[in-house]
């Protein structure tokens, strides 16, 4: 009896462990790739098997095919065998029950650690800020000056955010990024927030090309080929084109008709 007891203590402490790893995981995975394909990629590994020892057992081919297409999945491939390879070494197959010890591993970095935090102990150690948490909080204007990467951004809100809120200033602005506050034409029009946000209606920000990209203008050459009438801005002069050879008609004269009479 008492080792049927202890069994089933076991087997419950299992569950545990793979559930947090697959939280663990999901993190991971969910890095610049959209929920959708995050989730297609970790219903293949739950049917493979998506604990510490099955990770480790499949080779990086078979794992990049699992995970395929998250974004980086090859680098992505390297990292979950490295932090599996640590949790069974030096955790016995669980995680680490701190932010500490969750940035130690390979590809997990701040916002995955407070978030794993959240999910997989149930502790509310920080704010997960990603790219939307970053973007839009500093669109509404919250901070006295902008802040400059997510990390910054996650300690101006700590700073004056009530901690009971947290856990759900993640959930609420990465679903209000994904669907209204786009980081490309927001549809301000339609958002409940158009008249208390400062950066309402403002256009969005257009991407200059890199110097030396074929779309830089210093990568252009001076005399560029167009249509007749088209003008091409060039180191802030306008230079108009002469129109192609090949376009120019040259009419014959027309003979005069003689008179028949």
């Amino acid at each position: 009896m008492r080792w049927e007891q202890k069994s089933a203590t076991t087997q419950r402490r299992f569950h545990v462990w793979v559930r947090r790893f697959q939280v663990l995981v999901s993190l991971m995975l969910s890095s610049q790739t959209k929920d959708q394909v995050t989730g297609a990629a970790m219903q293949k590994l739950r049917a493979h098997g998506c604990t510490v020892e099955n990770l480790l057992a499949t080779s990086d081919e078979k794992l990049g095919e699992l995970i395929y297409p998250v974004g980086f999945w090859r680098n992505k491939v390297k990292y979950l065998k490295q932090t599996s390879a640590v949790l069974q070494r030096d955790f016995g197959g669980d995680i680490p029950n701190s932010v500490e010890g969750l940035v130690r591993l390979p590809g997990v970095g701040p916002k995955m650690a407070h978030l794993a935090m959240d999910i997989a102990w149930n502790q509310v150690s920080g704010i997960g800020v990603d790219t939307h948490v970053h973007r839009i909080s500093n669109r509404l204007g919250w901070f006295r000056r902008p802040t400059k990467n997510p990390e910054e951004t996650r300690k101006a809100l700590e700073e004056w955010l009530p901690r009971e809120l947290w856990s759900e200033i993640n959930w609420l602005l990465v679903g209000f990024g994904q669907q209204v506050c786009l980081p490309v034409s927001p549809l301000c029009s339609s958002c409940l927030n158009q008249n208390i946000c400062p950066s309402a209606h403002q256009s969005s920000p257009v991407k200059r090309p890199k110097a030396g990209s074929p779309r830089s203008p210093k990568s252009l050459p001076f005399k560029t080929k167009t249509e007749p009438g088209q003008e091409l801005a060039l180191n802030d002069e306008t230079i108009k084109q002469e129109p192609r050879p090949e376009t120019v008609s040259y009419m014959r004269p027309r003979r005069k008709n003689k008179c028949p009479l």
